[in-house]
């Protein structure tokens, strides 16, 4: 049995053996018919087989023609092919991406640090002179000291700056030396400070700095005979009108406030370079603004380096000893020379930062525990970590690695003095480090706080180098011990402290409330209050009427008692260098931008250091 009718119509089956006998009946009839039947079937057949395999291919052309181009069928096929692959791996994620509903990443919660960060800022706001506008934010301050320098040469006089502490002084040794450290710190860390929306604000509060250390010199000059190195102040034992004597607010002072001029002072004129280099590297994306804090900061110290100058600026000036009284001036050669070299890429500042006999005077290789002591008034820790930096991230070699390689000795052997474990300085019971003996007295925190931040700072150095730590004598010291440290300093005067006292205003629930300010203790009730009128207010006991937000204040003694007293400053007055190493170290250590610091900006100004290339060799001639 077979099927019938392959090209269509009714399905039917077909008796062979049917067909068989009759076409055995007609065989003799039509011999003819049936050959010519046979034949149309088999002209069927092939037909069929041409309906069912399709017509029969030819041979194909090696090329194809594109009408502009003919390229072979082959690379065509490949070039397609790679085009499908493209759009997969390329346009279908970015087609995706574009039609997914948007997703913003979330910012990281604010930690502690950053916190205290944003508030410890604050006081230098707060601790602004001259002429302020609206944008100052601090409600109960207003412009002051609009007189100031009208007893000098200086064009317009010297407004602008920074008062010192709670008395109404501008002194440019701390002045200049708080500009540097807040600085530093942004160099390091700007994505924090951008991260936590300060980046602008503490630019703003270095400006502001910078152009009043700009007034006090001739800065258009490429040398000066001369620098204003304070207004106001007080000489010890004074009878008469003046930010001692007097208890006024610095909006309703009405006392005589001299100006007092120096003649040397390679102290005074190496920390005043160091700012206005350091400055010149934050303001970099200003080319004018930049370029006159460097030629500000050289013309300082060619003045530092002049040989008839070389004397301690504080020297035979009870106004300037009475306050902030200078004991050298070589760490400040080093300390400016370093932040030249960053600022101006010029080796010639280099090759003195790291000349012998620059550290030998300024007593860093005896090491103890008073040079290990971070300060306004000694730069030698500070200077060395900074020095270690090129050594540790440029690697020069020669003629600096002997001298850099000491200064990384030295500065990891600061770092050991800082750990509990090997004893240099007492610790009260409570966890605080006790630096204030020898030169440095009373205000221990700000001591603290800048330790924090070289501790912090070189743990970051070593850590975006991949060195996990360093050597104290025989022990080996994990980088993270460093950082345990300055988060253990820093927690004390957050408030983890047997007080559970917050020692920056502002921030917590417990804070000073009576802290040694005049602007702070005085209220602003439109009311006059004269020189001596004023003390009412510095012997009220109770809190101040203005909480000054950010001041970290003295701090307490060695046995971790604090004694908020508006009339003891040791344990309730602020200070402008103090806040630079507090705003210093919480920017280290606030993890809102996650952890490490900007390799590379502060090398921005800084050409090859390897050894120059040998000139070309003479054409040759035959």
């Amino acid at each position: 049995m077979q099927g019938g009718n392959h090209w269509g119509g009714p399905l039917e089956v077909i008796d062979n053996d049917l067909n068989n006998g009759d076409r055995g009946e007609d065989w003799d009839r039509d011999r003819a018919a049936l050959q010519s039947q046979s034949f149309n079937q088999n002209e069927l057949d092939e037909t069929q087989r041409s309906w069912l395999l399709g017509p029969a291919e030819g041979k194909k052309k090696k090329y194809v023609d594109l009408g502009c181009i003919i390229v072979s069928r082959k690379a065509l096929k490949w070039s397609l092919f790679s085009i499908l692959i493209a759009f997969c791996v390329i346009g279908l994620p970015i087609i995706v991406a574009k039609t997914r509903p948007k997703h913003h990443a979330r910012p990281l919660p604010p930690d502690r640090y950053s916190d205290a960060l944003h508030k410890a800022l604050l006081f230098f706001n707060a601790q602004k002179s001259g002429k302020l506008g609206k944008s100052n934010n601090i409600t109960w301050r207003g412009s002051s000291g609009l007189n100031d320098g009208n007893d000098t040469l200086a064009k317009g006089g010297l407004v602008g700056g920074y008062y010192d502490s709670g008395e109404n002084s501008k002194s440019n040794f701390p002045m200049a030396y708080s500009m540097t450290m807040l600085s530093w710190s942004l160099v390091e860390y700007s994505h924090k400070y951008k991260a936590i929306n300060e980046y602008d604000h503490v630019r703003d509060l270095i400006k502001w700095g910078t152009d009043y250390l700009l007034l006090t010199f001739n800065s258009s000059s490429t040398k000066i005979t001369q620098i204003y190195s304070q207004v106001g102040g007080s000489q010890n034992g004074s009878q008469i009108p003046d930010d001692s004597t007097c208890w006024q607010k610095p909006e309703q002072m009405g006392y005589n406030r001299p100006t007092q001029t120096t003649f040397q002072g390679p102290d005074l004129a190496g920390e005043m370079s160091a700012a206005l280099s350091a400055a010149s590297i934050v303001f970099r994306d200003d080319a004018a603004y930049s370029a006159k804090l460097i030629k500000g900061a050289e013309t300082l110290f060619a003045f530092a380096r002049d040989s008839g100058r070389r004397a301690r600026y504080s020297r035979d000036n009870a106004f300037l000893a009475a306050a902030y009284n200078s004991t050298g001036y070589y760490d400040e050669y080093m300390w400016a020379g370093a932040w030249l070299f960053y600022a101006t890429g010029n080796t010639s500042y280099i090759n003195l930062a790291t000349l012998q006999g620059i550290p030998r005077n300024a007593k860093a290789f005896n090491v103890t525990a008073e040079t290990s002591v971070p300060s306004w008034n000694n730069k030698l820790p500070a200077a060395m970590v900074l020095l270690t930096r090129v050594r540790m991230m440029l690697n020069p070699g020669y003629p600096y690695e002997e001298m850099l390689s000491t200064y990384q000795t030295l500065t990891a052997l600061n770092m050991c003095s800082y750990l509990k474990q090997f004893r240099v300085y007492n610790w009260t019971r409570g966890g605080m480090m006790i630096m204030n003996k020898g030169q440095q007295q009373g205000q221990n925190l700000q001591y603290v706080a800048n330790a924090a931040f070289l501790a912090s700072l070189f743990a970051d150095y070593l850590n975006s180098t991949g060195v996990p730590g360093f050597n104290c004598g025989p022990n080996y010291i994990p980088s993270a011990l460093l950082r345990t440290f300055a988060t253990s300093q820093m927690d004390y005067i957050l408030g983890k402290n047997p007080m559970n006292m917050s020692y920056i205003v502002g921030y917590g629930t417990k804070f000073p409330r009576r802290v040694h300010h005049r602007g702070a203790s005085i209220p602003s009730d439109n009311k006059y209050y004269s020189c001596k009128g004023g003390f009412k207010w510095r012997d009220n006991p109770g809190p101040n009427p203005h909480t000054i937000v950010g001041a970290m204040v003295g701090g307490p003694d060695r046995f971790d008692k604090f004694h908020d007293v508006r009339t003891n400053p040791n344990y309730t007055e602020p200070t402008l260098a103090g806040n630079a190493g507090l705003v210093a170290a919480l920017a280290s250590l606030t993890t809102s931008a996650g952890f490490g610091i900007d390799k590379n900006t502060i090398f921005s100004g800084i050409p090859p250091l390897g050894p120059k290339a040998p000139p070309p060799p003479l054409p040759w001639k035959p």
